[in-house]
């Protein structure tokens, strides 16, 4: 019983130890592993060296050339004149409608003092404080003054513009800019040209509130005359008798069709000159943040 227990156990013993043996047969000696783990050490050590020069490198030389980057600053501002030019064209348009809009609004003055007399007629009116007269009568005079106010923002801007156009055209197209040229440009740009800009947009977008506002005082003096002959017997002692013809019901109508078309157009213009005004502010600081960057490049070859 006792053998036939320790055979198994014997032979168990043989095994394992030949087991043994063999996993030492098949595996390096510790000095041959030991020297293989340091060479795999000093070649990543090599790479990883390598790799840090490479980065310094790319740190000193930037990933985009002073040519190239000239070159995209110059399609920017190609860009920014493109949009200028289509502006310009508009501002004729905005001009004309500025000075007929200035002298008919004082023409609508008897209107609104007619109107400003009526309790009735007063309550109705669409502008602000209405039904106080000596502030109706304030609504005529500040309009005008806006409104000459958006002529004279008009002919800055159209003289502010051309001197930035004269800086773009001044660059050779075939030769290319120059890092002076498009510093210039860059810097008029957001300065003098793009504060001009802004505030004839503003002058416009008012232009086109007191255009609204005449236009729903004048819809609501027709509302209110054709329920009253009130209003017409108060008109007569505001006009001369040069005017009288003018006082019947059908010119108003006409002034107010007339009107209202006039105010489409120019509400349609408006519109469009903004939708090209969004582009430019980008373009604008794009000149600049890419002048920025040349001026780095060129400081810091200059340092080398």
């Amino acid at each position: 019983m006792k053998k036939t227990m320790m055979v198994p156990a014997i032979a168990l013993l043989l095994l394992a130890s030949v087991a043994a043996r063999a996993g030492a047969a098949d595996a390096p000696p510790c000095g041959e592993e030991l020297k293989r783990q340091q060479e795999t050490i000093a070649t990543l050590e090599k790479e990883k060296t390598a790799l840090a020069e490479r980065l310094r490198a790319m740190e000193c030389l930037p990933a985009i050339s002073s040519t190239e980057l000239m070159a995209k600053n110059y399609r920017q501002l190609q860009e920014l004149a493109k949009n200028t030019r289509a502006q310009r064209q508009s501002m004729a348009e905005f001009e004309g409608f500025v000075r007929w809009m200035s002298g008919s609004l004082s023409g609508y003055e008897k209107y609104i003092q007619a109107g400003s007399v009526l309790a009735g007629f007063a309550r109705v009116l669409p502008i602000p404080y209405a039904g106080q007269a000596s502030v109706l009568t304030k609504f005529v005079s500040q309009g005008v003054l806006s409104l000459n106010a958006t002529s004279a923002s008009i002919a800055r801007y159209l003289g502010t513009s051309q001197k930035f156009l004269a800086r773009v055209d001044a660059i050779d197209p075939i030769k290319g800019p120059t890092a002076a040229q498009l510093a210039d440009a860059a810097r008029f740009a957001d300065s003098d040209f793009l504060r001009e800009m802004t505030d004839v947009q503003e002058r416009l977008r008012s232009a086109a509130e007191i255009t609204s506002s005449t236009l729903s005082f004048l819809e609501a003096v027709r509302h209110y005359a054709g329920n009253s002959d009130e209003y017409w017997a108060r008109t007569k002692a505001f006009i001369t008798r040069a005017d009288a013809a003018k006082a019947d019901k059908g010119y108003l109508t006409t002034s107010i069709e007339g009107l209202r078309n006039r105010a489409e157009g120019f509400n349609g213009r408006l519109r469009l000159f903004e939708e090209t005004a969004k582009k430019d502010l980008p373009l604008v600081k794009n000149l600049v943040a890419y002048d920025d960057l040349l001026r780095e490049m060129e400081t810091k070859v200059a340092r080398k």
